[in-house]
């Protein structure tokens, strides 16, 4: 993929920022520096691109916050999935690993094809930020340490705060986003993630990990 290189405002980034407190409402708080410390479509319609000619509409300041957050939010939970389908200790969250990489790569294509679609950088813009249900580095850092039982219950914490979150924030793009092509991907995402988080939730070990 290659976007636009389009570098927003300071003024329209400033506001991008406080959007996305707002997308997060009931679910979460606002970013902080990480040096301090969505009729729903089955779910398989998360890795399937929107058919030609979609119509859509202007960007509005919903559209752009979200698409801004879920791109880095997949990207750092592949990171994570990917060790998790390597190292997990139990067979069946190694399986639940694997699926869902491929559904949340999947999703990133088309995440990135609407960021060319609405002019925007492919860049985070959230670098340095540690937004709620975002896979840290060092959240990776400590998952890399841990072996075992432990790091499984690393990765059921961290991948189920990553689905709630992003499925609340993925749920104000649905009421609220301007773009219809936008709103059609966030509904597939949402039923995508209840999906992943009811299965999850049903892993060997989930009841001691999630409490």
């Amino acid at each position: 993929m290659n976007p636009v290189s389009l570098q927003l405002p300071p003024l329209r980034r400033a506001a991008t920022l406080v959007l996305l407190g707002a997308l997060a409402l009931g679910g979460a708080a606002g970013c902080s520096t990480a040096a301090d410390s969505a009729p729903r479509t089955p779910q398989e319609q998360a890795q399937q691109s929107p058919p030609t000619g979609t119509p859509t509409s202007a960007s509005t300041a919903t559209d752009v916050g979200w698409v801004q957050l879920m791109t880095p939010m997949n990207q750092q939970a592949v990171k994570l999935l990917t060790l998790a389908a390597a190292r997990a200790a139990e067979p069946r969250v190694r399986d639940f690993a694997v699926r869902l990489r491929t559904g949340q790569e999947a999703e990133l294509d088309r995440l990135r094809s609407l960021l060319t679609r609405m002019g925007l950088p492919g860049t985070d813009v959230h670098a340095g930020h540690d937004m709620p249900g975002m896979v840290t580095v060092r959240d990776l850092e400590e998952a890399r340490a841990a072996d075992g039982p432990a790091f499984d219950r690393l990765v059921l914490v961290q991948i189920r705060d990553h689905l709630r979150q992003s499925a609340q924030v993925s749920r104000s793009e649905i009421t609220s986003g301007g773009r219809a092509d936008a709103r059609e991907l966030a509904a597939a995402l949402v039923t995508a993630r209840e999906a992943s988080l009811a299965e999850l939730e049903r892993l060997p070990g989930a009841g001691r990990a999630l409490g």
